[in-house]
């Protein structure tokens, strides 16, 4: 802290780092996020852009720590702290050790499990953190630096948009749904829609979102397999003789 203060950050240089690394286009990919509020889509800084922001304004101590691991579950403070103000944001919250899937819940026993079940939650308290400290006018000229450099370098080439369905297939989103929601062919599709998709996956990647709340998925019932379904079948004639005897 004491250093921090003898040699306070140069707000033009921390800008300019931050506007400099914003102009690469492999950042500016990852630079926002988007989730849908009252059928409006919201975009706001990524959990990447936060920690780039933080190392270019400098003099950032940022993360989060485990307080307690008890019961299965962990309590976790994610904190930034501004060592030349001395300004502190922090946030405690409890991380239980379950994973949610679509076939249910199960408890997490492996300890890498554990682990990256509460890095993951605590990333986005950690971006909470950074943006609560980091000056709101900093934030807002990095995304619009980062929308630039999107809008001017985005890639609609088939091998471009090959990857981009193979990203949402991981989330069950398949090339039908994608084509839906943007009312046309993925091989005519804008270069707007490509920034707006590879925001929709950043909010699908870190968490801030779901699929269904983006994209028409179906969730079809799982088929009873030929052998059961006549398993079922003689099951029930059988009864219906017991009944009648």
């Amino acid at each position: 802290m004491a250093v921090a203060q003898m040699y306070p950050r140069d707000q033009r240089k921390a800008m300019d780092r931050i506007l400099n690394a914003c102009a690469r286009p492999t950042l500016a990919e990852k630079a926002q996020y988007a989730f849908a509020r009252g059928g409006q889509e919201i975009t706001g800084p990524s959990i990447r852009l936060a920690e780039t922001i933080a190392q270019g304004w400098g003099h950032l101590q940022y993360g989060m720590r485990e307080l307690s691991n008890v019961g299965g579950a962990s309590e976790v403070e994610a904190y930034c702290w501004d060592l030349e103000s001395n300004v502190r944001k922090s946030i405690q919250f409890t991380v239980s050790h379950v994973r949610n899937t679509k076939k249910g819940s199960y408890a997490l026993t492996d300890s890498r499990d554990i682990y990256e079940n509460v890095a993951n939650n605590g990333a986005r308290r950690v971006r909470a953190c950074i943006l609560a400290i980091v000056p709101g006018d900093v934030v807002e000229a990095a995304e619009q630096a980062c929308e630039q450099t999107l809008r001017a370098k985005v890639d609609i080439s088939p091998e471009r948009i090959a990857k981009l369905l193979e990203a949402f297939a991981a989330f069950g989103v398949d090339k039908e749904a994608i084509e839906k929601k943007i009312q046309r062919r993925m091989d005519s599709i804008l270069p707007a829609q490509v920034v707006s998709l590879g925001r929709i996956y950043n909010s699908l990647r870190d968490g801030m979102s779901k699929p269904h709340e983006w994209f028409d998925v179906a969730t079809e019932a799982p088929k009873v397999p030929e052998d059961v379904a006549n398993l079922n079948d003689l099951a029930k004639a059988a009864a219906e003789k017991r009944a009648k005897a």
